[in-house]
């Protein structure tokens, strides 16, 4: 009867092992990659000069991408929602300053945001303030993670 229990028990246990490990899909090895940033909207995109990609980033299992902005019209994101962002001690993304380098060799200097990624292809809430200080709601999700090749030093 012992033995019976203790097989059960570590039936029991693998089934909990290989259904957690089912619960963490679309994970990704430290490193560097492009990857798509797909919007909700043909109004909050990536700067057409990166054809909707981003760079994304994954270290110690977290995601961050970067992605740069048509312009310096938007001036902040927010992981969440819009009515979370206006929140007292709302985490903010603050902006960096990016230059885009377009086909014809013109340049411009963008918005760019590192924004954290909670999982790949899937939808979340990232929440937009522009110049004239109102905030939106979009959906935004993140996929067709590229490894980015090291370069070899010569």
């Amino acid at each position: 009867m012992k033995k019976k229990v203790i097989v059960l028990l570590w039936a029991v246990i693998l089934c909990c092992a290989l259904a957690a490990g089912c619960g963490k899909k679309n994970t990704l090895a430290d490193g560097t990659y492009t990857a798509d940033f797909n919007t909700d909207s043909s109004m909050f995109h990536v700067n057409e000069a990166y054809e909707g990609k981003g760079i994304l980033t994954v270290e110690n299992g977290q995601m961050t991408i970067h992605v740069s902005m048509p312009s310096k019209n938007i001036v902040n994101l927010y992981l969440g929602s819009a009515e979370d962002a206006q929140k007292d001690g709302a985490e903010l993304i603050q902006p960096v300053t990016d230059t885009v380098t377009y086909s014809d060799g013109a340049t411009e200097e963008v918005n760019g945001f590192d924004v954290p990624v909670p999982a790949i292809d899937e939808e979340f809430d990232l929440a937009l303030i522009g110049k004239k200080g109102v905030w939106y709601d979009h959906k935004v999700s993140v996929s067709n993670p590229v490894a980015v090749e090291e370069t070899e030093s010569k």
